[in-house]
């Protein structure tokens, strides 16, 4: 485990030089949640319907969106990096290099978990609250068994090999 992931994990990341980030700036993060919400509504990502079609390969609609979301992506982390930038903490940005394991095996198993428990749920997991929000109320199972696996993550953390 990494010394940047333990400060995290004790909750110094949290914190700036100056202390705790306002909650104005905090609030900016709610805000831009609530517009991608939005954004995710019209435009149909949510929907059961357009994921099956892109499970099915009947329509391009997700991949031109996911597609669209990777390059934006990154060349936003790119920029984010050149210049140096700094989150509400006042941390720099950085991306810190990842582990090598033969053939990917970590990367391909998660990505496997997700697709998998994406394709039996028929969403993904990002517009989970904008589902519910839109009165899909049956999503609320999916995001109590997130909450749930992720609260056992944290309570395994230190037994797992990171």
């Amino acid at each position: 485990m990494s010394a940047d992931y333990r400060a995290d994990q004790d909750g110094a990341g949290l914190e700036s030089a100056e202390g705790r980030a306002s909650s104005v700036a905090w609030a900016g993060y709610l805000v831009a949640g609530v517009v991608l919400g939005i954004v995710f509504a019209k435009s149909e990502v949510m929907t059961w319907y357009r994921m099956q079609e892109m499970f099915r390969f009947q329509s391009f609609h997700m991949y031109g969106i996911i597609g669209t979301a990777v390059v934006v992506a990154g060349l936003a982390q790119v920029v984010l990096v050149r210049v140096r930038a700094r989150a509400l903490t006042g941390e720099v940005i950085a991306v810190s290099p990842k582990v090598a394991t033969p053939f990917g095996v970590r990367y391909w198993l998660g990505g496997t978990i997700l697709g998998m428990g994406w394709a039996l749920l028929g969403a993904c997991p990002g517009p989970i609250f904008t589902l519910i929000g839109a009165g899909h109320l049956v999503y609320v199972v999916p995001l109590a068994a997130a909450v749930a696996g992720t609260y056992l993550y944290g309570l395994m953390l230190r037994h797992l090999p990171h």
